[in-house]
């Protein structure tokens, strides 16, 4: 059962709404289920002779007194507002059991306290089958405001309860992370625009895309703009440096033909001006080598980004068992950064669900949890070297997916430990598209270093090796139906100068094979993850005379939602 608290200030205006065949002549059978007094509360859903303004005058009767006190000053924002809908696949409630939920949470929020003579007035109306739609005003019979604070939290604390003696679905409880889901108005204007997704929620993904790419604010607002989206700052008045900023979607006007503009906060907590600014605080980043290319191999084709995040991944699950809170978050926002540039790099098919799994992951990367993004720096700065990464190094990139799909898991865990219900179950939906997509991407890889398999005398030779570096799991590895493409990886690792048996002790200490059901497999992506060491020892006996040349404004990252107006190809 969700509620929806928010408050204007047209108490007709709401009631013509609530009455009348809503957007989309979605509304069926309006009528009043509660209110502070049944007999009182003329209802035009049921009595051809009542009018909205009557309804109306009733309901401001209070707020009407309250202004004429004011010198004919209405209070502010009077008008409260909170739809309440069950979940998906719940049974219909009754009419009576809905005026029981109206009556509960107008107590709960401090609307209308029960036995209170004084409350303010309010009615809950049925329009649907689902869902009724509670309206107050917010000025008591004593002139004075509800105390109101927290009334949000107050009404999905009392709808867990609700939902729990009626037999509804239990959701799961926020913490003011989340950030604000689209109005009915813009998911009808996407609508009736033929567009997948609001114009709120394709510039989030945008926003969390380019921040997760670029290396500074600047750049931000650079990439922002060269994707086709406005950008408008606000100056301090003293400094003139940026203390805010909305954007608005390409085509997106008001009946006035003006931008639709939306603050970054507006659009996710994390998307603010000071929340962005702790995660892209290295303005001297820009301007220095993110690492040593092979000289012989071009920049955009060396491996070492999808090396060193995978790297960095599996340190970051080592960070979320080390108890320290604030570390943990940071590596999850760090990490949430890396889905995105990870799908970017990513031009196979399963791009689609690296792309969905970033877009899950959004709420796990956020929590009531202070994040130390400091901590996580490793991690970040890995992550954006993949948004230059023009292809994906084979088996490397597999690699990269086999850990997160492995950091999700621990992420959904880790929030679950804490209490933290919606990013867990955000961590559990990204892994699901994880897993989907590595499975995608690695089946076909293991089937062919299973054709690629060595001689039969090699392959007991690894056997050996395995049976000696790793006693307590070898029959589990042996037995595994990716052992044979783990005999290929194990043969191409000695041909870059790795010794089998000391590889096999080392990678094989990690938690992941204690559990793993397909323990070779995991052995494989580990294997693969490991640098060349003839190529380093290579690289030690050469001088790298010069570094990789990077421009300080990163390549822009591809979309990761669905289409927007026309304007934003043009500027692709």
């Amino acid at each position: 059962m969700v509620p929806d608290v928010s408050t204007g200030s047209d108490t007709r205006g709401l009631i013509v709404y609530l009455f009348g065949p809503g957007r989309r002549d979605e509304h069926t059978d309006a009528h009043i289920v509660a209110a502070w007094d049944m007999a009182g509360a003329p209802d035009p859903g049921r009595d051809p002779a009542a009018t909205y303004s009557q309804l109306a005058k009733r309901l401001d009767h209070h707020v009407d007194l309250r202004t004429r006190e004011l010198g004919g000053k209405k209070p502010p924002q009077y008008v409260w507002h909170c739809p309440v809908r069950t979940a998906p696949g719940d049974r219909y409630l009754t009419d009576t059991e809905w005026a029981e939920v109206a009556r509960r949470i107008v107590h709960a929020t401090g609307i209308a306290p029960e036995d209170n003579e004084k409350a303010c007035r309010w009615i809950a109306v049925r329009h649907a089958d689902d869902h009724i739609h509670i309206m107050a005003t917010t000025v008591r019979a004593d002139g004075r405001r509800p105390r109101t604070h927290r009334d949000g939290q107050r009404a999905q604390a009392e709808c867990r309860k609700i939902e729990a003696e009626f037999g509804l679905r239990r959701l799961k409880s926020g913490d003011l992370t989340a950030p604000r889901t689209p109005t009915g108005a813009e998911r009808a204007k996407a609508e009736r625009q033929g567009q997948t997704v609001t114009a709120r929620h394709w510039l989030r993904e945008q926003a969390y895309a380019v921040a997760a790419a670029v290396h500074n604010e600047a750049d931000y607002f650079t990439v922002l703009q060269s994707l086709g989206i406005k950008v408008k700052t606000r100056l301090g008045p003293e400094t003139g440096n940026v203390i805010g900023y909305s954007l608005a979607a390409p085509g997106d006007t008001n009946a006035a033909g003006e931008p639709v503009w939306y603050g970054g906060s507006k659009l996710a907590p994390d998307l603010s001006t000071n929340r962005l600014r702790e995660r892209l605080p290295d303005q001297e980043m820009t301007d220095r080598p993110r690492y040593v290319a092979d000289p012989a191999t071009p920049w955009r084709h060396t491996t070492t980004p999808w090396r060193h995040t995978t790297t960095a991944i599996h340190a970051a699950r080592s960070v979320l068992d080390s108890g320290d809170d604030a570390a943990a978050q940071g590596h999850l926002a760090a990490f949430g950064d890396a889905l995105y540039n990870i799908a970017s790099a990513t031009t196979d098919p399963h791009r689609a669900e690296l792309q969905a799994a970033a877009m899950a992951f959004n709420r796990a990367r956020r929590s009531a949890t202070r994040a130390d993004h400091q901590a996580a720096t490793a991690l970040r700065k890995a992550a954006k070297e993949l948004a230059y990464a023009s292809s994906e190094p084979g088996g490397l990139a597999i690699a990269l997916l086999f850990a997160t799909v492995h950091l999700a898991r621990a992420a959904s865990k880790w929030h679950e430990q804490r209490g933290h219900e919606q990013q867990a179950a955000a961590a559990e939906e990204a892994l699901r598209h994880l897993q989907a997509g590595y499975q995608q991407a690695a089946t076909p890889v293991l089937a062919d270093l299973a054709r690629r398999a060595p001689r039969a005398a090699t392959a007991r030779r690894f056997e050996q090796d395995v049976r000696a570096a790793l006693p307590d799991h070898a029959d589990r590895i042996l037995a595994d139906p990716t052992w044979t493409a783990l005999t290929a990886t194990l043969a191409h690792a000695e041909t870059a100068g790795h010794n089998p048996r000391h590889l096999l002790a080392t990678v094989g200490t990690l938690r992941e094979l204690d559990s793993a059901e397909r323990p070779a497999e995991v052995l494989n992506w580990r294997i693969t993850a490991q640098p060349n060491r003839r190529t380093q020892a290579a690289r030690r006996r050469s001088t790298v005379s010069g570094t990789s040349s990077m421009s300080a404004t990163p390549i822009p990252p591809a979309t990761p939602v669905g289409t927007r107006p026309e304007e934003h190809s043009r500027h692709r």
